[in-house]
Parts: C-alpha cells; structure tokens; sequence
C-alpha cells in the first residue's frame, strides 16, 4: 500500500509541475502582450471544459479540464484580407479554414479596439509576445537544473573501490556471473577490496576514478603498485592489469561510438574494479552546460522525430523494446515519475532530485518543441513574423510599397495538418507507454 501511494503521490508531483510549466508558459505570453496594448480576453490553463473562472478586467482567467497545454486569446491575431469579400473564400474546405480563421479574429476585435489588434504590432514585439512562452520554459528549466546540480548534487565516481570482480570477461559478453574456467581479476587476485580508496597508481597519485582506469588500461601485463588507503592506513598492493577486450573511453570516461552508435572496443588493461559513487554538487558554472546538452538532445529527437515514431510503433505492435531515450507521452512520463517516488532503494533526497529533474526536462521539451516553425506553435508565429519583417525591410530598402502584415490565416490548412499529426503521434505515444512503457529500472 505505502509503494501504490508513494506512486500516485510521484504522479501527482509531475502533473502539478506541468500544469505550473505550462501556466507560466502563457504568464510569458500574456505579460508582454498586454505590456503592448494588445486585448488579451482569455488566460486558460488546460483545454477541454472550463472548471473555474473568474475575470478581471478585461481578461477572463481559468482552469480547463484537461491539463495537457493552455492558451491565451489574443483579438486580431491575423489581418484582413486584402481585397476579399466576405463570403468568397466559402467555394472549398481549406478554403473555408482560411475564411473562418479570418472571420473569427474580425470578430474578436470590440468596436473602440481595433487598435489593440495582435497584427498590428511591430514585427520585433509580435516576436517578444511568441518567444515569451517558451522563454519562461527555458527560465523555469534553468532554475530546476541548478536546485538539481547545485543543491542535490550528481552522482559521480570515487576514487572508493565499490566492486571487486572475481573473474574477468570480456566487455561484449552476454554474461554478467562468473562461471568455472573463467579467468580470475586481477584486482580480486591482488588483494583489493570493496571500500579502499586508492591514493596513487604506478607511482602517480590519484584525483579521479577515470584517472586511475586510464593508467591501467595503459599498462596490460605490467605489474604496477597500487597505494590504497584501508581502514585508515595505506596499503601497497601490487596488481598486473590482464589483455582484456575493453570499450573505448574518452577523456572523461564516457564510452566512444562508432557512425552506427554502436560502442568500440579496444585491446586494454583489465584489473576488474569498480568504483563506488558519491554525490558531488555541482558549482553554478555547471547549470547552463547542462541545460545546453539537454536542449541539444531533445532537439536530435525532434529532428529525428519519423524514424523515433516508427520504433515506437513498432514496439507497441511488436516485440520491439522501448528506447529510453525515445519520446514519450504524459502518461509515460507520469509512470516513470511514479515509479521513482515508489522505489525503496533509493533514499528521499534521491526521489526528490529524481523529479525535479523530470519537471526540469519537461520544460526543455516544452521550450524547444514550441519553437517548431509551424503553426499552431509559437515558433510559427515567429517565423511568420520574421518572414513579414525581411519582406518589409526589402520594400524599404528597394523603395517598394509596403506589402502589409503577413496573412498567417492562409496557413490554416497546413496547421489543420500539423495538428491531425500531433494528435496521431500523441496517440501512439500514449498507447505505447500503456502497452509498452519505457523500462528504467
């Protein structure tokens, strides 16, 4: 019972924290956008049935139902058409979006506002007003990032030995147990044991874990002292790394791949140690680093968004395994937020620093997905913006006349598009997640 509630209390976690992501989201649209003039008249968290509301002033401020995004209602988000008659658009469907989309922000401008309208405001505020949602996300993500590096701090490794293997296999084998016939470590052979830390290697002394596995990979079948200290005092061992199949490891420790992504192997020294971690916090010069990669990765998801999306189907139809680092919906974030909080291995400060970096990545997610340049996203009303912005300064400078705002409301059937395909891809997600969750631990 305790591991259930401790499940939905780590859920309830995640959705609080998405539902402030995304109200701050909009606080981020909604602030410079009446700095501006512009008539905001709604200010919605969530979609889908209102369950609360109150207006002040001019704006009406809720909570909708379904706690998966959240809008602000701006008037005159697209121009006139130039030219048109009111019903003329009317002959096609698409058409009929353009017509409509058109008609619909006519009919949010109130007589005496009409120049309080979102499109006639200067390219480089229609940008600020766009790119503010996602700036809070980014904003919000950076202050998570440093409670998580600064505060709780990240596990790195000692120079603590935290395992002694007893016998040495090689880096691609399939077996994780020793079985008879396999040849002894040796570090186990040497003498080493779990909780020695090592003082110096080869004669150098040593600071880091990876340090130390540098000089012995360096020096296979060459008896080296190893100086550890044990129980106080230190011990001088003497340990002859074996020829062993290794993966290949930069500078710092990581594992090389290959153009396939598939890790490399390298004839090394094996001694058979394994080093114990510690929680180190990180100093504030780490934080913006940090968000950096993230950002990076989830735009290489997005990039790589189709093949993604087929692996994903494929493990949700077939007998695929899950990526762990593949997209995932709400609903496998929430499991995976669930699962942590319910773990018993793990102590408190752990699950806490386990979340707020969910919550933290959630927002990432949300900065760089909105950018996206298409419509609906934020980042299509900024590409719009800037396409009217070059198109304005050309006719200036080629003494053209003015060509007006950008007529975004003839983009509506690729946005009809986009949004058919974000709901197909957010289905598939959620399906998967139930079926076929991502597995972690």
């Amino acid at each position: 019972m305790d591991s259930v509630l401790a499940f939905v209390i780590g859920v309830v976690i995640i959705v609080i924290g998405l539902a402030v992501s995304i109200g701050l989201h909009e606080i981020g649209h909604l602030v410079p956008a009446k700095l501006f003039g512009v008539k905001v008249t709604q200010y919605m968290i969530g979609f889908g049935p209102t369950l609360w509301s109150k207006r002040k002033g001019e704006t009406e401020y809720g909570v909708k139902a379904i706690p998966l995004g959240g809008y602000i209602s701006m008037i005159g988000m697209f121009p006139p058409a130039k030219g048109e008659r009111a019903g003329a658009d009317s002959t096609s469907f698409f058409r009929g979006l353009v017509q409509d989309a058109r008609d619909s922000s006519s009919e949010s401008i109130t007589a005496g506002d009409e120049h309080r309208a979102f499109y006639l405001l200067p390219v480089w505020k229609r940008i600020i007003v766009m790119f503010g949602g996602p700036f809070m996300n980014l904003v919000l993500a950076v202050l998570l990032f440093a409670v998580l590096l600064m505060g709780f701090g990240v596990a790195q490794a000692s120079t603590t030995v935290g395992s002694v293997s007893a016998c040495a296999l090689p880096a691609t084998s399939e077996r994780q147990t020793c079985e008879p016939g396999d040849p002894a470590a040796p570090g186990a052979a040497a003498g080493i044991e779990p909780g020695d830390r090592i003082v110096s290697v080869d004669g150098t002394p040593i600071d880091s874990w990876v340090q130390s596995t540098a000089i012995i990979r360096d020096h296979p079948d060459e008896p080296i002292d190893l100086v550890v200290e044990r129980d106080g005092s230190e011990v001088t061992l003497t340990v002859t790394p074996m020829l062993s199949e290794r993966y290949a490891t930069d500078e710092q420790g990581r594992v090389v791949t290959d153009a396939a992504g598939d890790p490399v192997t390298v004839q090394a020294g094996f001694v058979g140690i394994g080093a114990a971690t510690e929680t180190v916090q990180q100093p504030v010069t780490a934080v913006l680093p940090a968000v950096g990669e993230n950002v990076a990765g989830v735009a290489g998801i997005i990039l790589n968004l189709p093949q993604r999306m087929v692996d994903v189907a494929n493990a949700a139809f077939g007998p695929d395994e899950r990526d762990p680092n593949g997209p995932m919906s709400v609903v496998g974030v929430g499991r995976v937020a669930g699962e942590i909080a319910s773990l018993d291995e793990i102590p408190l400060a752990s699950k806490a620093a386990g979340l707020v970096g969910i919550v933290g990545s959630l927002n990432i997610a949300l900065f760089v997905f909105n950018l996206i340049p298409l419509l609906p996203l934020d980042g299509g009303h900024i590409a719009g913006a800037l396409w009217e912005g070059i198109r304005r300064t050309f006719a200036k400078l080629f003494h053209r006349p003015d060509p007006g705002p950008v007529d975004m409301a003839k983009l509506m059937p690729l946005t009809l598009a986009v949004v058919v395909i974000l709901g197909g891809m957010s289905a598939l997600l959620i399906y998967a997640d139930i079926v076929k969750p991502v597995a972690l631990f």
